[in-house]
């Protein structure tokens, strides 16, 4: 009940950002999914972007993005466009390929890293949208998230490569950068968060519950005092 009480959280977002469409990278998880949400609720023409890779979860994720996206349903959501971006060829024996060896929940967060996985996902991303004319990209990076490829630097860089290559009119928005996960679960409380999914271990189509994601998904919920109605394949303590 507390949590309503805090003033509400403050975007980085441009003044005009509502003036054009804004792509936004959707895995489906917490943050991604309010960041539509968000976009949405300040006027915004909202693309959801899925790339596909070949990890071990997609299929899981794919399903509830579905679902999420049919209850965010609003005049300005777009369809949802699926990019391929296969990296099987690559990774083929790295754990979100293979489901094996999967970071568990005590896990430290470093070992969640998946190498280029920023670069990779707006290369695509970013020649869609200079083919479909959608200026902006968006995703949604928390403040203190621990890898290189989430910093501002390696998204100013990005555009500057962006521009490099032709494509001068892409503007990468981070409006969640100030943010720590507290104030995304706040501007996220009136959303079905349950619909989200945030597991790289699925089992059944549901959250396994014991992977370093589950924990993180169930930290979230802890720390803004909510219910969490997700369905865990293993019950968490």
């Amino acid at each position: 009940m507390g949590m309503d009480l805090q003033p509400s959280p403050s975007l980085m977002l441009p003044a005009d950002v509502a003036d054009a469409p804004v792509a936004v990278l959707l895995s489906g998880g917490l943050d991604s999914s309010i960041l539509v949400a968000a976009l949405l609720e300040r006027g915004c023409a909202v693309v959801p972007l899925y790339v596909r890779s070949g990890l071990f979860w997609e299929l899981a994720e794919q399903q509830m993005v579905a679902r999420l996206l049919v209850a965010l349903a609003a005049p300005r959501l777009q369809p949802l466009v699926t990019l391929e971006q296969p990296v099987d060829d690559v990774v083929r024996e790295h754990w979100s390929m293979t489901g094996r060896g999967v970071p568990a929940a005590e896990a430290d967060d470093t070992e969640m890293r998946l190498p280029l996985r920023n670069g990779l996902l707006m290369l695509k991303a970013g020649l869609w949208c200079h083919l479909n004319r959608v200026p902006q990209m968006a995703l949604g990076p928390l403040k203190g998230n621990p890898f290189t490829d989430a910093s501002a630097e390696f998204f100013q860089r990005m555009e500057q490569m962006f521009r490099l290559s032709g494509v001068a009119d892409l503007r990468i928005l981070t409006p969640f950068a100030a943010l720590e996960k507290q104030q995304v679960m706040q501007l996220g409380a009136h959303l079905p968060l349950h619909l989200t999914f945030s597991c790289v271990a699925p089992q059944a189509g549901r959250h396994c519950g014991e992977c370093n994601k589950c924990a993180e998904r169930q930290a979230a919920f802890q720390v803004a005092g909510r219910s969490d109605l997700t369905v865990y394949h293993a019950v968490p303590c």
